[in-house]
């Protein structure tokens, strides 16, 4: 038995080749974050979680007197917008030695401090005292993708944890990435991409910061652990805010439906750089640094280019445009008579662009079969993603136990890091810098 799981922010029914199409809310497109103008981080510690059993010792940024967050709070602001980040130093080490001083920088922000700020001067920023306060205020005049971090001994407190995202939404409205046109999309995903010497963070807890000097680990860095958004895979997939991940609340699952444009803000959140490869298509790099790539003001990303691989530098950012349709696959993705009437479907292109104006198949695959011929189901390993069906939306019966992980009948694809060490914990498969992208059938709600 088969089921039929076509819906789009739309929901479609096939009937007799006729698509009849409902409309409804497009959900779960926008990164979660906290909003608004005045915002109270603190710096606290908390631990966090690994798939392999692992918990470590973080210094977060958190929201209020929330818990630690790893990676800080992603900041959500418009451009225009006066901002001021109040800056709670709460951090408690081990040891006899004294907590350290903590700071914001904002790269590409110019950042001036309160009148009455009662921070402590540092090289790149005023610091919080231990149990003091520091106050950064700055204006958001340029929309874009952004990091924040410690500006105190950055190469330990980076590394301990604090660092985080900052998204200055442009004027045009929130679906836009930067203020033209050709920067409109219809989903975006965070991916802060970092790493983690757990040597450094087992010093700092047993002994204090103090004590990591002595050790050399932060001049022979070795990491082992490798995290998208500050989780390793498989937990890169879970929900955000799952209870057992309390100081990492932020997941990285990209959903869409063909033709959409999903937004891919990638920002390098450690010392080493990863190239960031997604399966699928190419995606065209249209930013860097929150600075649109155009060749004068006005002309909108014509300078934009398309790559396999994102190379994620430390503390750069990059948004990426990535789509997806099925052309090139070499087949029909909703079937064709040739496997059975009930796959009977048109393609309608009223614009002549090659795709159906509503969802989007690519019309010269039209009716083409399935290449092969799919061994039985008890010839084959099935993996939690597989639906039992090659066609995009279907789901096929399975025997009992598998699948499970793709309800809609969607097609998934791995994203990952490309350097292949970067996908494990402590070499153990699979893991770290690694999540799927699943395409999901035109209508279905995405959450």
């Amino acid at each position: 038995m088969q089921t039929r799981v076509i819906r789009r922010a739309l929901q479609v029914t096939v009937l007799g080749g006729v698509f009849m199409v409902l409309q409804a809310v497009n959900a779960g497109a926008m990164i979660q974050g906290i909003t608004g103008t005045s915002f109270n981080l603190t710096a606290t510690t908390g631990h966090i979680s690994t798939p392999d059993s692992g918990s470590y010792l973080i210094w977060g940024y958190a929201n209020g007197a929330g818990l630690a967050q790893y990676p800080g709070p992603t900041i959500i602001v418009n451009e225009g917008d006066q901002v001021q980040v109040k800056l709670t130093n709460s951090l408690t080490v081990a040891g006899a030695g004294p907590a350290p001083n903590v700071s914001i920088v904002f790269p590409g922000q110019h950042v001036v401090v309160s009148p009455t700020d009662s921070g402590i001067p540092g090289i790149l920023a005023n610091e919080a005292a231990p149990g003091g306060t520091v106050t950064y205020q700055f204006t958001a005049a340029k929309p874009g993708t952004y990091t924040y971090y410690s500006g105190t001994d950055s190469a330990l407190q980076v590394e301990m944890g604090l660092i985080g995202a900052m998204i200055v939404r442009p004027a045009s409205g929130a679906n836009y990435a930067y203020n033209h046109p050709d920067t409109q999309f219809d989903r975006e995903t965070l991916f802060l991409l970092s790493e983690m010497d757990p040597r450094i963070h087992q010093v700092v807890e047993t002994f204090g910061p103090d004590a990591v000097a002595a050790t050399g680990y932060l001049a022979n860095y070795f990491p082992v652990l490798w995290f998208i958004n500050g989780r390793a895979a498989p937990d890169t997939m879970a929900d955000n805010g799952v209870p057992w991940l309390p100081n990492q609340p932020y997941n990285c699952m990209p959903m869409m439906n063909p033709g959409d444009r999903l937004l891919m803000r990638v920002i390098g959140g450690g010392r080493d750089m990863h190239p960031f490869h997604f399966h699928g298509n190419h995606a065209r790099v249209i930013a860097r640094d929150g600075r649109l790539l155009e060749s004068t003001l006005g002309a909108g990303p014509d300078l934009s280019y398309e790559l396999f691989t994102i190379q994620s530098q430390p503390g750069s950012t990059v948004d990426a445009i990535f789509g997806w349709t099925g052309q090139g696959l070499g087949w029909d993705i909703y079937g064709s008579p040739a496997e059975g009437p009930e796959y009977a479907h048109e393609c309608m292109d009223m614009d002549n662009d090659d795709f159906d104006d509503m969802t989007h198949e690519y019309c010269p695959d039209h009716y083409k079969p399935f290449p092969v011929t799919l061994p039985g189901s008890l010839e084959l390993t099935f993996g939690g993603f597989y639906s039992g069906s090659p066609f995009l939306g279907l789901v096929q019966s399975l025997p009992p136990g598998e699948g499970g992980m793709n309800p809609n009948g969607g097609y998934t694809y791995m994203w990952h890091s490309h350097t292949e060490k970067e996908m494990v914990n402590y070499d153990i498969f699979p893991g770290g810098m690694m999540t799927m992208l699943i395409i999901e059938a035109p209508g279905v709600m995405i959450h």
